[in-house]
């Protein structure tokens, strides 16, 4: 794996997972179900600097979000043990185009958005069609779940010889063991950056 402070920004994007409003606003699917953390909702602020310190460099911010694609009637289509975790996820949760599929206010504009219908944002989706085309070579990732969305995609970057960063303070689960076993876990498949690090390399202050 390449030092990431040699990395060209301008081929670089950083890949935020599921900082949307179903899972992070009030309002949204898990706010009105009373499933929130304090360590998730700190995300956003954390993260928002380096996605403007990234595009203002010539890089991009891709933001990949949770879909539930609605049937003809309404009915989100639910996978069977996401209906089981979750029991409480109904008509209009997670649908694209509705205020809880919508990014978080703090950190628009995204370059682009990302639809994925699973835990990894190379799943079935755009990701490295975009990444092709834009000329990115790099990722940096964050998000939630640490043990999720966030371990699953990084894993599948692995996969395609896509070299990554993941900001180890710039995602988070509803736990705190289970998100550091899996930044332990995830040492030999990504470059592990706090931030703070990464916001300086950004501003070419290390």
């Amino acid at each position: 794996m390449s030092d990431p402070a040699t990395w060209d920004p301008a081929r670089t994007a950083l890949l935020t997972i599921d900082l949307q409003n179903d899972f992070l606003h009030p309002d949204g699917a898990y706010g009105r179900a009373g499933q929130s953390a304090d360590s998730i909702a700190a995300l956003p602020a954390r993260i928002a600097p380096i996605a403007r310190a990234l595009q203002a460099k010539g890089g991009r911010y891709f933001s990949a979000q949770f879909t539930l694609v609605p049937d003809k009637d309404g009915t989100p289509l639910i996978a069977p043990h996401l209906k089981q975790l979750r029991p409480f996820l109904t008509k209009g949760d997670f649908a694209p185009g509705g205020f809880g599929h919508t990014l978080v206010d703090i950190l628009q504009p995204a370059d682009f958005v990302v639809e994925k219908v699973a835990y990894s944002a190379f799943y079935q989706t755009r990701l490295e069609y975009l990444m092709r085309a834009v000329g990115i070579d790099h990722l940096i990732v964050g998000g939630i779940v640490t043990n999720g969305g966030v371990a699953s995609t990084l894993r599948d970057a692995h996969l395609r010889n896509i070299e990554t960063v993941m900001l180890t303070d710039g995602c988070a689960a509803f736990r705190a063991d289970v998100h550091d076993a899996t930044i332990l876990s995830l040492g030999t498949v990504t470059q592990q950056r706090t931030c703070a690090e990464t916001l300086a390399w950004l501003e070419g202050t290390a």
